[in-house]
């Protein structure tokens, strides 16, 4: 595709995907506009404040980001690390602590300490954990490859990745108690390990492995990708949600905006959910079998998020992450929760995700955001203090604990345009892969896809998808000369 004398691009949404991807094309030489419908950009990257306390959305910890690293290399080209403060994870010998009933066991940095942590915790499955590390340690040497840069999809990841975990693990013959401590990263990005393709379960895990780290308090990653934006004559537009997308012959030429804005463009990059995007186009502008191949597309599990304040004094700081997770009788992992502590002053703020639990929410799913009344305040303050009942088990008796806010999945829904509230867009299936493949490219010439949906979800998968992206627009041999080299 000849975009030589089309230098105009349209970005729809500023989350991680489309900031990444507007950095990408406007350090190429494209004049690139974002389009926000919010206030504020950065999408689920964004945090925000309750009674003068930060509260984390999409972004609790950051996984290869030591020197040298997937994301740090990444990071270093689109030209924010130094605006990003991050500090390290680990240092205690815990990234994560894994609590079940009969189990806890500990997330280490590194695949020696892990593998070591795994042979002490289960001495009589020397055999199985050799297999695990095996895949482990080659989902490592592929994700610090890049070699997904310079070919299409996922380049030199092996066949047998591409098994489910549970496959895998059976395979193995491995205990229902190693396959739940192995479940776990598969629920970072929304996919059960029956579901889960070991290639996306490891690429997830190794990156963590490699090293962990968390943004520091007071520190945005969203205004860092947008002053280096800025800073290569880019421009972000919020508070203008999309119409329409303007296709004349199956060929993009702008887009329309809620309030009447039409921006002229030949090239658009949906960084929204696909189904969001489609939604956007004339009925004609696609085929019926893509329209179909995009709608059925299933998505991920939305999220519960509540944030309390509690006593620094007898809550400090957890360097940490805590997952509680139920395990049944298989190894199988129908829930957990997610609980983050960080101090900020005398106060520190206490952070659980559980899953959102659709049938909860159903009663107000044709609502919007102010519309739901004072029973939707009373379900979520209901849902808010059964995990304070839990997380007490942990942790003790929370001290001074106060109710900063709850979120659901229709507040997700409704803020990042995500159907049903999926935390993490797409699934990324076995039994999905073929219909997600690809989802960069779409059937209307001009228009692109991005987000955490067209590769894979996390901050990595989705920068990673935004690279992908790029590549698409630039060509092959522009991409290897401006992008791929750089590496």
């Amino acid at each position: 595709m000849d975009l030589s004398h089309s230098r105009d691009v349209v970005v729809i949404g500023s989350g991680v995907g489309g900031l990444s991807t507007a950095v990408l094309l406007a350090g190429s030489g494209f004049r690139v506009t974002v389009l926000e419908k919010n206030r504020h950009p950065g999408g689920m990257m964004r945090g925000y404040t309750r009674q003068g306390l930060e509260c984390p959305v999409g972004v609790h910890y950051l996984g290869a980001l030591g020197s040298g690293q997937v994301l740090r290399r990444f990071f270093d080209f689109l030209g924010v690390s130094s605006d990003i403060a991050v500090e390290r994870m680990g240092r205690a010998g815990i990234i994560d602590r894994y609590i079940f009933d009969d189990l806890t066991f500990d997330l280490p940095e590194g695949m020696d300490p892990y593998e070591s942590n795994l042979r002490a915790a289960f001495p009589d499955e020397p055999q199985q954990i050799t297999g695990i590390m095996q895949l482990l340690r080659q989902a490592e040497k592929h994700l610090n490859s890049l070699d997904f840069l310079f070919s299409d999809g996922m380049g030199s990841a092996q066949p047998e990745q591409f098994r489910s975990m549970e496959d895998i693990l059976t395979g193995l013959g491995c205990s229902a108690k190693l396959k739940g401590v192995l479940g776990v990263p598969s629920g970072w990005i929304g996919v059960p390990p029956e579901q889960c393709p070991a290639f996306y379960h490891n690429m997830a895990l190794a990156s963590y492995l490699m090293s962990s780290w968390r943004v520091k308090k007071g520190v945005s990653m969203v205004d860092a990708f947008v002053r280096r934006l800025e800073s290569l004559g880019g421009r972000i537009i919020c508070t203008e949600g999309i119409e329409s997308i303007r296709v004349e012959s199956r060929r993009v030429r702008g887009v329309k905006t809620v309030s009447g804005m039409e921006i002229e463009a030949p090239v658009v990059v949906g960084a929204v959910h696909p189904k969001v995007v489609l939604a956007m186009l004339p009925d004609e502008a696609v085929r019926p079998l893509y329209r179909k191949r995009i709608s059925g597309l299933k998505d991920t599990y939305g999220i519960l998020c509540v944030h309390a304040r509690l006593d620094a004094a007898a809550h400090p700081d957890i360097p940490y992450n805590i997952f509680r997770i139920d395990r049944d009788e298989n190894g199988h992992i129908p829930d957990l929760r997610y609980y983050q502590v960080r101090g900020q002053g005398d106060k520190s703020v206490l952070s659980i995700l559980t899953s959102g639990k659709a049938e909860i929410w159903r009663k107000w799913e044709n609502t919007r955001t102010g519309q739901r009344g004072p029973d939707y305040l009373a379900a979520k303050e209901e849902q808010a203090q059964n995990l304070f009942i839990e997380a007490a088990k942990i942790f003790g008796p929370l001290k001074g604990c106060r109710l900063l806010d709850v979120y659901t999945p229709l507040t997700i829904r409704d803020w990042v345009n995500s159907p049903g509230g999926s935390a993490y867009g797409v699934v990324r299936s076995c039994d999905q892969l073929l219909s997600a493949a690809l989802l960069n490219r779409s059937s209307v010439e001009g228009l692109f896809l991005a987000g955490q949906s067209v590769m894979a979800p996390g901050i990595i998968g989705t920068i990673m998808g935004s690279f992908q992206t790029a590549k698409f627009i630039l060509g092959p041999e522009r991409f290897r000369k401006e992008i791929a080299l750089s590496f």
